[in-house]
């Protein structure tokens, strides 16, 4: 919120300001009926640094819900992983977490 001032009155006016979080993004996988789970799996441990327990959860979920958030950071952090993901032939996106 900032003051204005008039010089008959004086009163306050509100703003909205767009605040850059680090930690805004999430990394979307999409489910797909062409890549296996071995695919999956591998490439969430290879691209995302997940323990092979936690990428075949995420390939679990995946699966059944036909999407999952695999890793939350900044964009810039999750967009060449993002990149490395697609190119492999597996769906995935960037979406902006809600604040």
């Amino acid at each position: 919120m900032t003051i204005k001032e008039n010089t008959a009155t004086k009163f306050l006016e509100e703003t909205d300001s767009l605040v850059y979080a680090e930690e805004s993004c999430s990394l979307i996988v999409w489910n797909d009926e062409v890549n296996t789970f071995e695919w999956v799996i591998e490439t969430l441990m290879d691209v995302c640094g997940h323990t092979e327990e936690q990428a075949e959860q995420c390939s679990l979920l995946i699966h059944h819900k036909g999407k999952y958030a695999v890793k939350e950071g900044s964009y810039d952090v999750l967009k060449p992983m993002c990149d490395a993901i697609t190119e492999r032939g597996i769906s995935a996106t960037i979406e902006v977490v809600a604040q």
